[in-house]
């Protein structure tokens, strides 16, 4: 389930090429790590084990690890070039460990994972209900996932500057939040939890908001894109186009972040319907405010 098919070797190709630029470009980015990392402080969590999933080049691993500083710290992406930069994170005493893989095909064991930290990564996911299967299923129980993705609302301008201008998909999909959260109890996690705010970047011009879209590796990946190369008529009519947003001399570029944290069960039914509580799990538990 998504709302649009994502060329994975494309999205690949694109984030091994941005990794060198990332971090200069990254400023949303950051900040929405920045407001995840400060929801954490109203969790009481004390994870063992704790997975940055699509770390990219490791800007939360830092202060990751130095909340949970007994936590051994997982980076894991798709695009190894951002891991090279990833792991140089930490100090020469305490690094995270890098995996390079996809989100919807962990190489990590049953209930492995404590805490998964995700940060604007899911909507990079073709099959968003088996993603959350696959994390359910290497967190413990009564772990946490806690992440943020984008919302149909993201980069509305722009969208609707291309629909103008040739009528191709030239902006990658985004779920609807209600439509995350369904995914999550389909997937059986516990007690989800579902909010949205509404972040806005300006430009001088249309030109600076897709060069730093490259800078990202966040360009159009989908499957239905347009291969050709964009002609200066159609960027012309792009830009043209979006003049009809500029606010005060600059032009907006909305962002729906869409922000989710759900539980792993600690009771977990079994393939024969009953259900299973590891001994390990009872009073292990403590969450909440606080």
């Amino acid at each position: 389930m998504n709302a649009g098919p994502i060329d994975k070797r494309s999205a690949r190709r694109s984030f091994e090429h941005a990794a060198a630029d990332y971090d200069a470009a990254a400023v949303l980015q950051r900040e929405i790590a920045v407001r995840m990392l400060e929801r954490l402080e109203y969790v009481r969590l004390q994870p063992k084990t704790v997975l940055d999933l699509g770390a990219g080049t490791g800007y939360a691993v830092d202060a990751l690890l130095r909340r949970y500083r007994k936590a051994r710290i997982l980076a894991l992406d798709f695009a190894f070039d951002m891991l090279r930069i990833a792991r140089g994170r930490g100090s020469l005493l305490r690094r995270p460990r890098c995996v390079c893989a996809d989100a919807e095909s962990l190489p990590l064991a049953d209930a492995s994972v404590d805490l998964i930290f995700s940060n604007a990564t899911l909507q990079w996911c073709n099959d968003l209900e088996l993603t959350f299967g696959e994390l359910l299923r290497v967190l413990s129980p009564g772990g946490l996932l806690m992440f943020t993705t984008f919302g149909p609302d993201t980069l509305k301008e722009l969208r609707a500057s291309w629909s103008v201008a040739d009528g191709y998909s030239h902006v990658s999909p985004f779920l609807d939040m209600h439509d995350v959260g369904d995914a999550l109890v389909r997937a059986r996690f516990a007690e989800p939890v579902m909010d949205a705010e509404r972040l806005t970047l300006t430009y001088e011009r249309v030109r600076d908001l897709m060069m730093d879209l490259k800078v990202l590796g966040a360009h159009n990946a989908t499957v239905d894109r347009p291969r050709g190369l964009t002609g200066k008529a159609r960027l012309h009519a792009v830009e043209q186009a979006y003049e009809v947003y500029r606010i005060d001399g600059r032009l907006p570029a909305s962002y729906e972040v869409v922000y989710g944290h759900a539980w792993a069960p600690i009771k977990r039914p079994t393939a024969d319907g009953a259900v299973a509580v590891p001994v390990s799990a009872i009073g292990r538990r403590t969450r909440g405010s606080a």
